[in-house]
């Protein structure tokens, strides 16, 4: 299964995303690499995150992107 990189930018609500799949890798280390170059030409200001998701195609990979998450519950000792 591949390694998708996907270029993320900030939408009108939280319930839809703009996705922009920009590449796929066979190996993890390789899309990292990628994933943090471009994330070094971001400026200070831009809302843009790049995210990589391990997938078995594109379609799952933006579904899973899609999917509304809970936020993790912090238990008392983990503040």
């Amino acid at each position: 299964m591949p390694y998708f990189v996907y270029k993320i930018e900030p939408a009108v609500s939280d319930l839809v995303k703009n996705l922009e799949m920009l590449q796929d890798f066979e190996v993890y280390k390789d899309a990292k690499n990628f994933a943090k170059e471009e994330r070094s030409k971001l400026s200070a200001e831009d809302k843009t995150t790049y995210k990589i998701i391990f997938a078995d195609n594109a379609l799952q990979a933006e579904e899973q992107l899609m999917e509304k998450r809970d936020a993790p519950i912090l238990r008392e000792w983990e503040k």
